[in-house]
C-alpha cells in the first residue's frame, strides 16, 4: 500500500499548484490564439476554414475550455478520476496487517451485524434436533410400524418448508425496507419483530402451532440472510471481505453447535419434560435485545448513502468507520468516497434505469444475477441438506439416540475448524480454487457414504458417521464459507441488495425441494435409504462441480470497481483472473471522453473543409 503520508504532501501540493495551472493553461490558450492571429494576418490569402485548423489543436490543452470556470471544472473531473484510481490501485495493495490496522472499526461492526446469523443457523439446527428428542417425538409425534413414535415426514416437510418460505417472504419485503430506511434500521425492525415472535413457539401447543411461529420467526432471518453479507462487503476493504463475509458461516456455526449444546443437554437431562422443548426455544431471547442496541450506533453502509445521494452522510460514515486522525485520515476517506461515487456514477451511466428487480435480468446484470443465483443454490445441490439433519441421520443410520447427539456436536466443531482452515489459505488461493476443490472433496465423501449404506452392523454405520464428519469439514473449508464472498462480490453496487436476494430465494427453493425429499430418504416409514442417501447427494454435487468449472468467474483480489469492468467488457468466467482492467479509463472522466469524440468528429469536418479549399 502506498504510504499515506506521500498521499498527503501530494495533496497539499496539488493544492498550491492547482490555481496555476489553471492560469498557466489560460494564458496557453491566449498565447496560441496571438499566434494564430499573426500567421492569419501574414497569410490573408487563407479562409476561414484555415483559421479553423489551426485553432484545432491536440494537446491536453484541448480539453479545456474557454474560461478559467470551465478549465477549473475539467481539472476537478480529472482530479477526482485520479483519486479513485488512486483508491482503488491502493485497496488492491493493502495486505491484511494494513487492512486491519485501517479498518479494525470496519471489522467489529461487520462482527456485530452479522452475529445475526447465530440465532438463524441455532433455530435450523434447533427444529431438525427436537425430530430426535423423545419427549417431542412423544408429544407431538405418532406411532410409526417399528413401534416408536416419530414425527411423521409430512410434518417434518411441512416444518421446514414453512421455514423457507417465510425466509422468502422476509427477502422479497427487505430490498424495500432498505430503500426506506437503510440496512441499520431494517436489521432493528426484524429483531424487534422476532423478538415477538419467539412467543408463539415457546407456548406452542399443537404442530400447527410451530408452523404458524416458525413462519413469522423465519421473515426476518430472511432479513439477516440478505443483509449481513451486504454490509460486510460495502464497510470491509478487499483484503478483509472474504473473512467478514465468510464469518456468516461462522455465526450460522455458532448457532447449530450451540443448539446442539442445548438439545444434548435436553436429551440426558430434560428427555421425558416439557422444558426440554421449551427451554431451547426460550433461549432464543437472549440475542435480540443486545444486538438491537449495537447495530443502533453502528455506521450506515456508505455505499447505500452514496446510492441514496446522501454524500456528507456517507463521509460522517466513512470517519467512523475508518481509523487514523488529521490529514492522514482526511485523505482516506476521500480517495475511499470518490472510488463509491464513480463506481456508482458509472453503472448508472451504463443503464439507462436501476432499481427494479426487473432490472436484475437485463443484459449484463442478467449474468451477474444468474452467477450469484447459482452459486448460493450450489450450497443446497452439495449434500448439505445432511448435515441440517445430521442427528435423524445418525439414528437412522442405526446410532444410539445419546450418540447421534454427540456427533452432532462434533460435526458442528469440525465444521468451525473447516471455515478458519478457509480464512488460512484464502490469501493463498483464490475463491474459484477454495470452491472446487472442496466439491471435490465433498463428492467423494458423499459416494463412500453411499455405499457403506450397503453394509451393516456397528462398522457401517461409525463409518458412514465418521466421513459424514469429514464432510462437514470440507463443506464448511469450501462451499460452506467462500459463498457468502462470491455472492456479494458478483452483483453491481447499484443492484447488490436486490441480487443478494434473489440469489438466496433461489438458494430457500432449492432447500424447499431438499426439505420435501430428505425426510422421504432417512424415513423408515418411507423410503428408508439410511446412508444411501449420499450416492443421490454424490451424483448432485458431481454436476455443481462441472458447473463452476465452466461458468463461475474468479474474483478474488478484485475490487468492485474492476469486477465491474469485467463484467461490462464481457470476459470469460476463465480469463478473470489474468485480464488487466482500468475501471477509471487511466484517468479519464465522463466528460473527457465525450469531449474526445467531439474533437474527432469536429477534426474530421474541417479536414474535409481543408481538402475543399485546397483543390480550390
Amino acid at each position: 500500500m502506498k504510504n499515506i503520508i506521500s498521499l498527503v504532501s501530494k495533496k497539499k501540493a496539488a493544492s498550491k499548484n492547482e490555481d496555476k495551472n489553471i492560469s498557466e493553461s489560460s494564458r496557453d490558450i491566449v498565447n496560441q490564439q496571438e499566434v494564430f492571429n499573426t500567421e492569419n494576418f501574414e497569410e490573408g490569402k487563407k479562409d476561414s476554414a484555415f483559421e479553423l485548423d489551426h485553432l484545432e489543436f491536440t494537446t491536453n490543452s484541448a480539453q479545456l475550455g474557454d474560461s478559467d470556470e470551465d478549465n477549473e471544472n475539467v481539472i476537478n473531473e480529472t482530479n477526482t478520476t485520479d483519486d479513485a484510481n488512486e483508491a482503488n490501485s491502493e485497496e488492491k495493495s493493502m495486505t491484511l496487517k494494513q487492512a486491519l490496522l485501517i479498518y479494525p472499526k470496519a471489522a467489529l461492526w461487520s462482527i456485530l451485524v452479522s452475529t445475526t446469523l447465530v440465532m438463524e443457523g441455532y433455530d435450523t439446527a434447533l427444529l431438525n434436533a427436537l425430530y430426535a428428542l423423545p419427549v417431542f417425538q412423544r408429544k407431538f409425534g405418532t406411532l410409526n410400524g417399528e413401534g416408536s413414535y416419530e414425527i411423521t415426514s409430512q410434518w417434518q416437510i411441512g416444518l421446514n418448508m414453512c421455514v423457507q418460505c417465510g425466509e422468502m417472504i422476509g427477502l422479497q419485503i427487505t430490498p424495500y425496507m432498505v430503500e426506506f430506511m437503510g440496512n441499520r434500521y431494517t436489521m432493528i425492525t426484524a429483531l424487534g419483530l422476532l423478538t415477538a415472535y419467539v412467543f408463539i413457539l415457546y407456548y406452542c401447543k399443537s404442530l400447527a402451532m410451530i408452523a404458524v411461529g416458525q413462519v413469522l420467526s423465519a421473515m426476518p432471518w430472511g432479513c439477516f440472510q440478505g443483509l449481513t453479507v451486504t454490509y460486510a462487503s460495502e464497510v470491509c476493504p478487499l483484503a478483509l471481505r472474504y473473512y467478514m463475509t465468510s464469518y456468516s458461516n461462522i455465526c450460522w456455526l455458532f448457532g447449530q453447535i450451540f443448539a446442539s449444546g442445548i438439545m444434548k443437554n435436553s436429551q440426558e437431562n430434560l428427555g421425558n419434560s416439557d422444558l426440554g422443548y421449551k427451554l431451547p426455544f426460550a433461549l432464543q431471547w437472549i440475542w435480540p435485545a443486545p444486538l438491537m442496541i449495537g447495530i443502533f450506533f453502528a455506521p450506515e453502509s456508505p455505499w447505500w448513502l452514496v446510492r441514496k445521494d446522501r454524500v456528507a452522510e456517507a463521509r460522517k460514515s466513512l470517519s467512523r468507520i475508518l481509523s487514523g486522525k488529521g490529514a492522514e485520515k482526511d485523505i482516506q476517506i476521500d480517495l475511499t468516497l470518490k472510488q463509491i461515487e464513480l463506481t456508482i456514477e458509472k453503472e448508472r451511466l451504463l443503464a439507462s434505469k436501476s432499481g427494479s428487480f426487473f432490472d436484475c435480468f437485463k443484459g449484463v446484470n442478467g449474468r451477474r444475477t444468474r452467477l450469484a443465483c447459482l452459486t448460493w443454490v450450489a450450497q443446497n445441490t452439495s449434500g448439505a441438506c445432511l448435515l441440517g439433519y445430521s442427528t435423524y441421520f445418525f439414528e437412522r443410520a442405526g446410532m444410539a439416540t445419546d450418540k447421534a447427539f454427540t456427533f452432532s456436536v462434533i460435526q458442528y466443531c469440525l465444521g468451525l475448524a473447516g471455515t478458519l482452515c478457509s480464512w488460512v489459505i484464502s490469501g493463498r488461493v483464490g475463491r474459484w480454487t477454495i470452491l472446487t476443490y472442496g466439491l471435490a472433496f465433498q463428492m467423494v465423501c458423499l459416494f463412500i457414504i453411499g455405499g457403506m449404506g450397503f453394509g451393516s452392523g456397528s462398522g457401517a454405520s461409525n463409518g458412514a458417521g465418521g466421513l459424514l464428519l469429514a464432510l462437514s469439514f470440507f463443506y464448511n473449508a469450501g462451499i460452506g464459507a467462500v459463498v457468502y464472498c462470491i455472492v456479494t462480490e458478483i452483483p453491481s453496487a447499484e443492484l447488490r441488495t436486490k441480487t443478494i436476494v434473489l440469489a438466496r430465494i433461489c438458494y430457500n427453493i432449492m432447500a424447499v425441494i431438499n426439505a420435501i425429499l430428505t425426510p422421504y430418504m432417512l424415513n423408515v416409514s418411507d423410503w428408508n435409504w439410511g446412508a444411501k442417501t449420499g450416492l443421490y447427494w454424490g451424483g448432485f454435487t458431481a454436476v455443481t462441480l462441472a458447473w463452476v468449472i465452466i461458468d463461475l468467474p474468479e474474483t478474488s483480489g478484485r475490487t468492485f470497481s474492476e469486477i465491474n469492468e469485467l463484467f461490462n467488457q464481457g470476459v470469460p468466467a476463465r480469463k478473470f483472473a489474468s485480464t488487466v482492467v482500468d475501471p477509471f479509463g487511466k484517468g479519464k472522466t465522463q466528460h473527457d471522453s465525450l469531449a474526445d469524440e467531439s474533437i474527432s468528429q469536429s477534426s474530421s469536418i474541417k479536414q474535409r473543409e481543408l481538402n475543399a479549399a485546397d483543390k480550390c
